[in-house]
């Protein structure tokens, strides 16, 4: 909120953490750019968890270890005063899928230049960060609230989630709406039965995305509810809703989708949905990715078209699905442990598996181009009968250019290595005497963007 307060990282540079994804389709007509993701497994809180930018073969770019225990999700390039910034949410995450968190904005050299919290410094949950151009953040946020529950069969004096979604300027702070799910949505609309939730809060809506629609009004996600609904910006009235069992839109053939992720608007009152088909627990279906055109004239909702997985895969939690600017469709299949993309025809372009299977996922992920530069100059470090070329966040390295030497000033050109990762290992020299190495990045016309300190062998 104004602050550049850094996030809290692990106190040395942790690289076991790195999960690599397994690229196992990639054809011509990909969209450029890298993956932003964030590898995570809840089942596995005390492992290795962080942050990473990789390319189309898996390639690390960029990673930012977090302490034990914490998480991050929504990895990804938004634009902040006019300028590309890198954003996430990074704190604690719960099993049932409450963040408890803050919002990161850092700059291309990867220094962080706003954080974001709900108005009164309260956590934000992990689901949304959303830049907007004016200047301000829309986030989500849980908050137990004493309810009367017994309309839906729980106790009169139970505990509801409110699924909290507020607009908030990021240079000040200030709070420009506060929009509760508890006090626009009755609790006969949520479609997750209050026996679930056994001694604990009740999960009314469970909010988990949020877009900005042609006119500037929101396009808020609602699990629990199934449904999609257009809100009001400036009073915070729901204006329609789309899927639940109050929808205001009839709904066509192949328009109905269940336990939904990350609708999104894409111009022409046509809504792009990850609509995972199933839940944890319950009977579902394979997820898709599904475009519905709503007409508030008519009232009829319908099906313009769909997405599926070859494989057909059901993703019983999180997912999304992202537009790219030359009309492909990335899409995130969650807790199912794959990304994939499409052409605008449907085909499968690029398909890739984290590492660990399906208990590890990554929340969302992102394709854009970057451009990053680590104010850090790169470093030689050493492992046996290796070096390793490390620039952490460095894009545009080609090949990495290896000089040794008896001297400081005495060094020559013994090898070169492609870049494989921002950790490129290059076997030692083994000539006589080599004290000292450098190591140079090159790009892909060989020019040197950074070089190394010239730095003792450790053998």
């Amino acid at each position: 909120m104004g602050e550049t307060t850094e996030p809290a990282t692990a106190a040395m540079p942790d690289y076991a953490g790195i999960r690599r994804i397994n690229v196992t389709t990639l054809r011509d007509g990909v969209a450029p750019g890298h993956l932003f993701m964030s590898p995570q497994s809840i089942l596995e809180p005390g492992a290795p968890h962080g942050l990473q930018i990789a390319d189309d073969r898996g390639r690390v770019v960029w990673y930012l270890p977090l302490p034990e225990g914490e998480y991050a999700t929504n990895l990804r390039v938004q634009s902040y005063q006019g300028r590309p910034v890198l954003t996430w949410w990074q704190g604690e995450a719960t099993n049932t899928g409450v963040g408890m968190g803050t919002c990161y904005v850092a700059d291309t050299s990867y220094r962080v230049i706003a954080s974001v919290r709900l108005g009164g410094d309260l956590p934000v949950d992990l689901h949304e960060f959303l830049l907007t151009d004016r200047g301000t953040a829309l986030v989500v946020g849980y908050r137990n609230r004493p309810w009367d529950l017994s309309p839906v069969g729980g106790s009169a004096d139970g505990t509801a989630i409110d699924s909290v979604v507020e607009e908030i300027d990021v240079a000040t702070g200030e709070v420009l709406l506060h929009w509760s799910g508890l006090e626009h949505i009755p609790l006969g609309e949520s479609d997750l039965p209050v026996a679930l939730a056994g001694d604990g809060p009740w999960d009314h809506l469970h909010v988990n995305a949020v877009g900005v629609d042609d006119d500037g009004d929101l396009v808020i996600t609602a699990r629990s509810s199934q449904a999609v609904y257009k809100v009001d910006r400036r009073t915070g009235e729901v204006l329609w809703k789309l899927g639940s069992g109050a929808s205001t839109f009839a709904l066509g053939v192949g328009v109905r989708f269940n336990w939904p992720h990350d609708a999104q608007p894409v111009g022409g009152n046509v809504h792009r949905i990850f609509d995972n088909g199933a839940n944890i627990g319950m009977l579902g279906y394979e997820s898709r990715v599904v475009w519905i055109r709503v007409d508030p004239g008519t009232g009829v909702a319908t099906h313009v078209r769909q997405i599926t997985h070859p494989e057909h895969l059901s993703c019983p939690v999180e997912g999304g699905a992202y537009g790219l600017p030359n009309g492909n469709t990335l899409v995130g299949w969650g807790a199912a442990g794959r990304i994939s993309e499409f052409s605008p025809d449907g085909e499968l372009l690029f398909d890739a598996e984290m590492p660990e299977g399906p208990l590890w996922s990554t929340y969302r992920v992102y394709r854009h181009e970057w451009h990053g530069r680590p104010d850090a100059p790169p470093e030689a470090r050493f492992d046996g009968g290796q070096v390793h070329a490390v620039w952490n966040g460095a894009t545009g390295v080609a090949r990495w250019r290896l000089s040794a030497g008896p001297s400081e000033d005495g060094l020559r050109e013994v090898d070169t290595a492609e870049w494989d990762g921002f950790d490129t290992a290059v076997k030692l020299p083994d000539a006589h005497g080599a004290a000292f190495v450098r190591v140079d990045a090159l790009d892909a016309d060989g020019r040197t963007i950074g070089s190394s300190p010239v730095t003792p062998i450790e053998r």
